[in-house]
This record gives C-alpha cells, sequence and structure tokens, in this order.
C-alpha cells in the first residue's frame, strides 16, 4: 500500500500543535510576568518594612545648652550641628577627615566632626565656633583673624581658629613652628596660613 500523504493544513486554521504550542507560551508568560510582579511587591514590602530610616531621640550638650535631637543613628555631628540645630559656622569640606574644616572640640579636644556620629558624643560637652566667644565678645584669636585678613573664602576659617585657639588654651606663648605643627592638619586652598599665623602669634601675645 501507498503510503498516505499527510494532509496539508488549510490556509489560516490552527493545528493541534500549533494550539498547544500557542497556549504553553502563554502560560509561561503569564507564570514569568506573575512572578516578577510577586517579586517586585516582596522587594518592596522589605523595603518599606525593613529598611525605611528609623530615628532616635538624643540629647547633646552643645556651647553650654542640652539641645535635644530626633535623627537617624547614622546622622554625623556636622551634620547635626548644621542641619538640625543650625548652627552653620561648623562647615564640611572634603567630608572624609582630610581638611579639617570640620573641626569642634568634644570635652575640649579638636575632633573632626565629619568623621565622628553624633549618637557617639553622648554626654560629653560639643563647643562649636558659634561658642568660642563669650558674652556676646569675640574670642581674641577671632578677632586676630580680622585684623590681620587671614580669612579670603572663610571655608577653612572656623577649624583653624578651633584648632588654634585649643593650642594657645594649652600653650600661651607658642613658637611659630609649634603653630605649623598644630594647624598641619588644617589645609586652606586659598593659602592663607602665613596670616593664620601671624594672627595666632598676635593673640598669644594679647591673651
Amino acid at each position: 500500500m501507498k503510503n498516505k500523504k499527510p494532509k496539508k493544513e488549510k490556509s489560516g486554521s490552527i493545528s493541534r500543535r500549533g494550539f498547544l504550542k500557542g497556549a504553553g507560551i502563554a502560560a509561561a508568560g503569564t507564570v514569568i510576568i506573575g512572578s516578577g510582579v510577586a517579586v517586585l511587591e516582596s522587594r518592596k514590602s522589605v523595603q518599606n518594612k525593613d529598611f525605611e530610616p528609623k530615628t532616635i531621640n538624643i540629647s547633646m550638650k552643645v556651647n553650654g545648652s542640652i539641645r535635644q535631637l530626633n535623627i537617624e543613628p547614622r546622622t554625623t555631628l556636622a551634620d547635626a550641628l548644621r542641619n538640625e540645630l543650625h548652627l552653620t559656622g561648623t562647615k564640611v569640606g572634603c567630608n572624609r577627615g582630610a581638611c579639617s574644616a570640620c573641626t569642634v572640640w568634644i570635652n575640649g579636644i579638636p575632633t573632626l566632626s565629619c568623621m565622628t556620629l553624633a549618637i557617639e558624643v553622648g554626654d560629653r560637652e560639643v563647643t562649636t565656633i558659634e561658642g568660642l566667644a563669650k558674652n556676646d565678645r569675640l574670642h581674641p584669636l577671632q578677632e586676630a583673624f580680622m585684623d590681620h585678613d587671614a580669612t579670603q573664602c572663610g571655608f577653612c576659617t572656623p577649624g583653624m581658629i578651633m584648632t588654634a585657639a585649643h593650642l594657645l588654651e594649652h600653650n600661651p606663648s607658642p613658637t611659630e613652628k609649634e603653630i605649623k605643627v598644630a594647624l598641619s592638619g588644617n589645609f586652606c586652598r586659598c593659602g592663607t596660613h602665613p596670616k593664620v599665623i601671624a594672627a595666632t602669634l598676635d593673640a598669644a601675645k594679647k591673651m
């Protein structure tokens, strides 16, 4: 017997095999899309519940006053001072502890506020450039900086003054070399270091 030739599908008709293929692809697509939506919803749920920023309440003694803050644990002391307490005299230059523009005192010790978390301060006292003046009278070093025009853009100035003032607190009559050593970590891109040294020497005489 001669083999029967397979019947050709009529134009426009769908074969059983073609129908099954199409149905399989459609089902697989539905599963993939459904899985993708489920993953996205799962991610949103995790982000909303587990990783949303959480704030904490802390108290901090700044320039002689107890201040209350509600901040994220990751907040640096520099950001807390500037953004929460609006003490913008503290400047953030490099934000990685290299320029010392953000220098403040913690218990009288010069500290880089951009490298210190606010929650690390605890019950210690923070002194900023705003707290250096007493009874509305500028610190002698602040006056000397103005007299000697030791500020140019002024961005590094608060850190310079806080560092130099700490030096004068512990060494009332420093030499030029001692001033240079003390200020070696404070950078001024304007190049006003000679005037800063002159101002510090002058303030030492007045103090």
